[in-house]
């Protein structure tokens, strides 16, 4: 199983950035699906988070400026994020807790991550 995100870059405060996050090889069914970020120096955060029945949670600092979605029958997920500031700078890595066996218990996979940089 492999999760490969894509989408990052250089922006402008404001601007706005789609993400991408392909799941894929083996897999049986995918549970939640998240995006994380991590700034230089800090601790790897939930940014959101999506249910396979498409229940979402994001962190209160994205709120309403960011929306996460999926397609279930591609095995992606999305991170649509509009007005972004600075603070917002971070790699960004997707997750997702799937099944690649139907034996085995599910497990977390990540993505590799990718950079986003917003300008001020």
């Amino acid at each position: 199983v492999q999760l490969q995100a894509s989408g990052g870059g250089l922006v402008q405060a404001g601007g706005s950035l789609r993400l991408s996050c392909v799941a894929s090889g083996t897999i049986v069914n995918i549970n939640n699906m998240g995006w994380y970020r991590q700034a230089p120096g800090k601790q790897r955060d939930l940014v959101a988070i999506i249910s396979a029945a498409g229940t979402t949670n994001y962190a209160d600092s994205v709120k309403g400026r960011f929306t996460i979605s999926r397609d279930n029958a591609k095995n992606i997920v999305y991170l649509q994020m509009n007005n972004l500031k600075s603070e917002d700078t971070a790699v960004y890595y997707c997750k997702a807790n799937l099944k690649s066996n139907p034996i085995f218990r599910p497990n977390d996979y990540w993505g590799q991550g990718t950079q986003v940089t917003v300008s001020s």
